[in-house]
């Protein structure tokens, strides 16, 4: 069945991007600003800045303080999300379509006219300190934070949680400099998905945001990769194993093979790591790997939980499977693989925030919007043969690996 939408695009004077997709069948809509002041953007010895200013720019913008913003949110019935990304502060919302302008004129005022209050930039600092600090008691989350940053090259990796050195030595002052760096209308990209009038909306972004001047970025200065092994000693009962390997990026013809590929590898209860290392093995309780892209490069991460003395068979069982998925990968495998990504597919296409999300970020990536059609078809489109070629000329050589436990792995 043809999945049936429509891209509205409009670029306003000053370069802002805004992008939508209509949903007729929901009474919703939900948006988001992707402002490029995202972990790897900022200047060096503040990691940890972006969690910083997405709090502190929700504590009073406009002529409301802290307690009135939130209010005025909260009555407009919005559910709030925000995030961080190498590239991106993202914020955001899904509410009740009737109330979208009043939303964005909200927003409006968050990017352009924070309050930036010395006060309550202590309080979110303190925030971003203790979301550091909770990463001790989930070391899952932990070692795959550690693993973007030994993977990718300086600053793409930074921690997009934040270094509790550097957020304690972290100033208002300097902050508040960082947002009026780095918020560039000229490079941000809004986009919205569900049930909206698509002419009425640029008018008021026009009105909101059309005036404020164009601001270049720089981009990242790239540095060198990290050392390919990394252990982090601790005294708990497991070992926490991520490993994570280069592959071809987003707006590579053979992206589609590389997914199809990887979720043979770990698409599933059937899929091969869960069969091999968990059930054949019992090496494990948690394994599962998943393709990661940036806009300059990609990767493939892995983790795996198990107990000291199963650490290393596990890493080398792991290691194993992805090589041998280049010796033969059956159809009924392929099939698998497809369907669960159909499937997930399917489901984003029946939420609005998903959508929204989804046509900022291919956006970014691609310059360009992705049909749900034109993924369903790519998709459709490999075959064993493709993805056995795709393998073979594209062997996975070099394993960054990243450990957390009491006890350390060798890699070879």
């Amino acid at each position: 069945m043809a999945m049936i939408e429509k891209l509205d695009k409009h670029t306003l004077k000053n370069g802002m991007v805004i992008l939508g997709e209509q949903m007729e069948a929901v009474q919703s809509v939900a948006f988001g600003f992707m402002l490029p002041a995202g972990a790897a953007m900022l200047p060096d010895d503040c990691c940890g800045a972006a969690n910083v200013i997405a709090d502190w720019i929700f504590r009073g913008a406009g002529d409301k303080n802290s307690r009135q913003l939130s209010d005025a949110l909260d009555g407009l019935g919005l559910h709030r999300a925000s995030s961080i990304s190498s590239s991106h502060i993202s914020i955001g919302a899904a509410l009740e379509a009737s109330n979208l302008s009043q939303a964005l004129d909200l927003h409006a005022d968050i990017i352009i006219r924070p309050s930036l209050d010395k006060d309550q930039f202590e309080l979110a600092r303190q925030l971003a300190i203790d979301g550091v600090q909770a990463l001790d008691d989930d070391p899952r989350q932990k070692v795959m934070l550690k693993l973007k940053e030994q993977f990718y090259p300086a600053p793409l990796g930074r921690s997009t949680a934040g270094d509790i050195e550097q957020l304690s030595s972290l100033t208002a002052e300097q902050t508040g400099q960082i947002v009026k760096d780095s918020f560039s209308l000229s490079e941000s990209i809004f986009a919205v998905a569900g049930k909206y009038d698509f002419d009425s909306v640029c008018r008021q972004l026009d009105g909101l945001f059309g005036t404020v001047s164009a601001r270049q970025v720089e981009p990242s200065v790239l540095g060198l990769k990290a050392e390919k092994y990394q252990h982090i000693p601790n005294e708990g009962a497991q070992v926490h194993i991520g490993l994570m390997t280069e592959t071809v990026k987003l707006t590579d013809s053979d992206y589609y093979n590389a997914r199809v590929a990887m979720s043979v590898l770990s698409g599933g209860m059937s899929a091969r790591l869960f069969t091999e290392v968990r059930e054949k093995r019992g090496l494990c309780y948690a394994v599962g790997a998943r393709y990661h892209a940036l806009k300059e490069t990609a990767g493939i991460m892995c983790y795996a939980g198990t107990i000291p003395e199963n650490a290393q068979e596990t890493l080398d069982v792991i290691m194993r499977e992805f090589n041998r998925l280049r010796e033969g990968i059956s159809e009924d495998e392929i099939e698998r693989a497809k369907a669960g990504l159909k499937s997930m597919l399917i489901l984003q296409s029946e939420s609005s925030s998903s959508r929204a999300g989804g046509i900022a970020t291919d956006y970014y990536m691609l310059g360009r919007v992705r049909s749900l059609d034109e993924i369903k078809n790519r998709i459709d489109a490999t075959s064993v043969d493709s993805i056995l070629r795709f393998l073979q000329n594209n062997e996975f050589r070099e394993f960054t690996v990243v450990t957390i436990g009491p006890k350390q792995v060798s890699v070879q």
